[in-house]
């Protein structure tokens, strides 16, 4: 069999079906990562992903190789799968990529908002507000993600939103306790989005790009505060455990 004959013998219905089985599993093991449900370290098992989405084992391999280009994943040789640690040194470096993207996308979409992007951050904003109110700091992360995704997304560049998609998706490994949000911090950071909606509306380019510069620092400086603040009680958890255990019998000597 000639090579043309090899490749003319390929199903390309199999090979597109294929394709978006493979982008349907990497799309459910993203979500899984990005909402905290798998953790930086845990481990990824091909068998289980397979049963778990009743595909094959081929989709989910796959799956695994997109994740690691997307910097989500990585492989250790003779160990396995692993969802990726991200450092505060690199977190620092992510939200600063991720200030100029989202500075960019409001300069873009000042200039062209219309009523319907408008109301899609209202609603957004508004799901925020009750977040708040209801002191539910998780609901208040996934609006606040959505609102800043609807800006860039409503910016019309395509790629600009493929960098900030993969920076966030990167930014959802961050240590868990960077996560933290106190009432002052949420109710801090419901203003400065409010502010930034304003200016939108205002198409005032300049002065909703300023805004969103200013807020993304902030984030990161309550980041730190709050992954400061983790592993301060992490110590302090150890040694309460220290010296809570019972000490070791006297010697004879």
């Amino acid at each position: 069999m000639t090579e043309y004959m090899q490749t003319a013998s390929v199903d390309p219905i199999d090979v597109v079906r294929r394709h978006s089985l493979t982008a349907l599993v990497r799309d459910e093991i993203e979500r899984h990562i990005v909402e905290g449900a798998l953790a930086p370290g845990d481990k990824l098992n091909e068998v289980e992903w397979a049963a778990r989405l009743h595909v094959s084992r081929g989709p989910v391999r796959e799956a695994f190789r997109a994740l690691e280009q997307a910097g989500l994943v990585r492989t250790e040789k003779n160990r396995g799968v692993f969802v990726r640690t991200v450092s505060l040194a690199e977190a620092d470096e992510i939200y600063a990529v991720r200030a100029v993207l989202e500075e960019a996308a409001c300069r873009m979409l000042a200039g062209r908002i219309d009523a319907r992007q408008l109301a899609v951050l209202r609603d957004w904003l508004d799901v925020m507000r009750a977040a708040f109110d209801a002191h539910d700091p998780d609901a208040y992360a996934r609006a606040n993600v959505a609102f800043h995704d609807a800006i860039v997304a409503a910016a019309g560049n395509r790629k600009l939103y493929e960098t900030y998609r993969r920076l966030v998706s990167e930014l959802s490994l961050f240590r868990r306790a960077a996560l933290v949000v106190h009432a002052d911090a949420m109710e801090r950071s419901l203003a400065e989005h409010r502010a930034i909606l304003t200016a939108l509306a205002s198409r005032d380019a300049g002065h909703a790009a300023a805004l969103m510069q200013a807020h993304v620092h902030g984030g990161l400086q309550r980041a730190r505060a709050a992954c400061k603040e983790g592993e301060q009680k992490e110590q302090g958890g150890a040694a309460e455990q220290w010296s809570a255990a019972p000490s070791a019998p006297a010697s004879d000597e």
